[in-house]
């Protein structure tokens, strides 16, 4: 729906600050970044501060961790399915490498597998290409540009984003790995922003001190999907996907060894056994559990699976302690709540301003600052717009980027988003986007090491679910660039793994046994089991399905 009557006064206050703030931007003369005691005082209104959002968890290996409720609700959870029913020597597929997940990291992961010479099976919970992958806008960071930028500064960027609580050698190879993942994206056809010359456009993020953001438009992860997933499918005798076929148990040997998974058919309600030599856990995040009540951007699918199955064998977990609000999401209109506004159009030279029409803070502030920023305004200084229902938000103001770059800019540089707000009436370029903070990234999950290894063998990890990389806060850019690098090497190491180092062993779900014991003996309720799966927003006879987290599952 287009902008209401009453909000449609409120942007004539954004238009009159509008030519002030164009030309204070050409004089770089804008609010200032805030200092490091002032980014601590800031981030005293971030979500994450608030204690009483979190919990200590009462089983498994990090027991005493204080964690969201919500997470912690997943791993002090029963599992779906009962051990004793499970017959794991009907075998339903058997290969070198499971790959459990269909997005970016699952999807590079089983291409350097099957390059490193192993089969591959993809087990995904939706369609293939299903996953916050395909909605990541803004960018994949990466030092391209010679003597302008270097990994060393991409490192610093990094860590600094992350406040200095990252585990450095993951920084490390990150940063190092990044300029040959966009070498390869672009050898697979990926068809990034280029100027007539053919040199790749790149633009600053929040936190980044060299521009070296690489970008498709505003529809990055949605190219990078449909990139890898096009190559992946070349290989059919090499690649078999499974799709609508979520794991919802791993699977271990009588050595410890990790040796394929049990899942779950969403179409026919079965269960399926899946033998691996090496198993690779790449489930992406959490958004769908919506901590602390925050609309989020992520895809349906995306609650915290591979952290339930992983911790409930054995993994760590580390910096679940921390949850990534982005600072701008779309609060009106109500009917696309909680998708992404990219980071990109701050970086264009949009800027966020209050009720007053007044810019409050420096747009390219790390994404905790700035989210914390917006909450301070809306909630504190009471300096947020009402929306018709009684939410509250803030201007992005887009119209700045026409004037700042020429007419058309906003059409051209973010066609997805320009399209989706047209389907409402609105045009952003010359009205301004309404947006509040939104759940949107895991900063934690498994443990895991830059070979891709945990500590159980033949089980890797690539991507979102793994922690340590991003610290406390990750900067934009660097979560297509977590996939794409630690999803190539955990395929690699996990290739290698299936043919030199697996050793066979009979199949147990002994893991899963004690973990229900260690679950009951915390009082956990019988009713609440993980993984979840699917959320149930709507109807309660969903329930009746294995959809929901409050559901003992039964063996079809």
């Amino acid at each position: 729906m287009p902008y209401p009557e009453e909000l449609k006064s409120l942007i004539k206050v954004v238009e009159s600050t509008r030519a002030e703030r164009v030309e204070r931007k050409k004089r770089n003369e804008e609010v200032p970044f805030l200092n490091l005691d002032e980014r601590t005082e800031m981030l005293q209104y971030h979500p994450d501060v608030k204690e009483e959002g979190r919990r200590e968890l009462q089983v498994g290996p990090n027991k005493g961790y204080r964690i969201a409720h919500e997470m912690a609700d997943m791993l002090e959870a029963r599992s779906r399915v009962d051990p004793a029913k499970i017959d794991l020597s009907r075998i339903d597929h058997e290969t070198d490498v499971l790959v459990i997940g269909g997005g970016g990291a699952g999807t590079a992961a089983a291409l350097y597998a099957r390059q490193n010479g192993a089969k591959v099976i993809i087990a995904t919970k939706l369609r293939h290409g299903d996953a916050n992958t395909m909605m990541a806008e803004g960018g994949i960071q990466a030092a391209t540009k010679g003597h302008k930028d270097s990994p060393y500064f991409h490192y610093l960027d990094v860590m600094g984003g992350g406040h200095f609580k990252n585990v450095p050698q993951l920084v490390e190879t990150l940063v190092t790995r990044a300029p040959d993942a966009i070498k390869w994206l672009e050898s697979l056809g990926c068809n990034f922003s280029k100027d007539s010359d053919g040199t790749m456009r790149t633009i600053h993020g929040g936190g980044t001190s060299r521009k070296r953001m690489h970008y498709a438009a505003d529809i990055t992860g949605a190219e990078i999907m449909r990139t890898i997933r096009d190559e992946a499918r070349n290989y059919p005798d090499d690649i078999q996907v499974i799709e609508f076929s979520p794991a919802v148990e791993l699977i271990l040997n009588d050595k410890g060894h990790c040796a394929g998974a049990v899942l779950y058919n969403l179409e026919t309600e079965e269960y399926l056994i899946v033998k691996a030599r090496a198993v690779v856990m790449a489930t992406g995040g959490c958004g769908r559990l919506h901590i602390q009540g925050f609309m989020t951007t992520n895809h349906y699918g995306a609650t915290a699976d591979g952290i339930v199955m992983g911790y409930r064998a054995g993994v760590g977990i580390c910096f679940l302690h921390t949850v990534q609000y982005h600072p701008t999401g779309i609060v009106f209109p109500e009917q696309a709540e909680g998708i992404l506004i990219t980071e990109k159009f701050r970086g264009a030279g949009a800027n966020l301003v209050n009720i007053d029409g007044h810019q409050f803070v420096n747009e390219r502030e790390p994404r905790d600052v700035e989210a914390a920023s917006i909450i301070k305004e809306c909630i504190v200084r009471s300096k947020g717009v009402p929306t018709p229902t009684g939410k509250l938000g803030i201007w992005l103001d887009s119209p700045m980027i026409d004037m700042l770059q020429g007419e058309g800019t906003v059409e051209r540089e973010f066609p997805g988003k320009f399209i989706l707000y047209k389907r409402f009436g609105i045009d952003i370029a010359r009205e301004p986007m309404l947006i509040y903070p939104t759940l949107h990234y895991q900063n934690g999950g498994l443990d895991f090491k830059d070979s891709g290894e945990t500590s159980i063998p033949g089980l890797f990890v690539g991507g979102e679910v793994g922690g340590g990389i991003h610290g406390e806060n990750r900067l934009m850019g660097n979560s297509l660039l977590d996939i794409m690098v630690y999803g190539r090497i955990a395929g690699a190491t996990a290739a290698t793994y299936a043919k030199e180092k697996a050793e066979d062993g009979a199949l147990t779900l002994d893991h899963v046994v004690k973990y229900n014991k260690e679950a009951e003996a915390a009082g956990v309720p019988e009713d609440r089991v993980a993984p979840m799966i699917l959320p149930d927003y709507t109807d309660p006879r969903i329930r009746e399905k294995q959809l929901t987290a409050h559901y003992v599952g039964t063996l079809r």
